[in-house]
């Protein structure tokens, strides 16, 4: 089977990255099989699993160019395959708003870690003095929502934020 990579590139952004990551990609005959891409405070990170008939070395030598300025790092490491079998539980939506201070995402990632739900897509911004925390987890079957609704309340009240957690619309493809 052709092997399954996991591709990171991270760095300052400009225009034109994704193109020319992709274009490398094709150009091998690389097939993007899931990819996320995201500006950290102005710093281009992205990263994408590809189906590709190389190994992770030859993948990463082949990527070499976009890194060959100094401005992005580029990393390739292999994946398997039944790790993109994740979930089987119910979708949740977490957001969380407040004044910034350290701590906030560990404080609330425990509980949900408590209930051995599942990290599925995470986001924070701080806007000003405004920090935001929206995550998509993934809560098993049998976890005790309105527990971990409870348990959310009071941390956030220690915090000095505000958190909800509301379940979201099966995805339809």
């Amino acid at each position: 089977m052709t092997p399954l990579l996991a591709v990171t590139v991270l760095g300052d952004d400009r225009p034109g990255i994704v193109a020319e990551t992709t274009a490398l990609l094709a150009g091998l005959g690389g097939n993007l099989e899931d990819s996320t891409m995201t500006l950290l405070r102005g710093h281009f990170a992205m990263v994408l699993v590809v189906r590709v008939d190389a190994s992770a070395g030859e993948l990463e030598a082949a990527l070499a160019p976009l890194a060959s300025d100094g401005s992005l790092d580029v990393a390739v490491r292999a994946v398997a395959e039944g790790a993109a079998a994740a979930g089987g539980g119910t979708a949740y939506l977490l957001s969380v708003h407040g004044g910034d201070r350290p701590g906030i995402v560990s404080a609330v990632m425990a509980q949900v870690a408590r209930v051995r739900g599942n990290v599925t897509d995470l986001t924070t911004r701080l806007s000003g003095e405004l920090y935001v925390l929206l995550a998509e987890l993934d809560l098993p079957a049998g976890a005790d929502v309105e527990a971990l609704r409870a348990s959310l309340a009071a941390v956030s009240r220690e915090l000095g934020v505000d958190a909800s957690l509301r379940e979201l619309d099966a995805d339809v493809l």
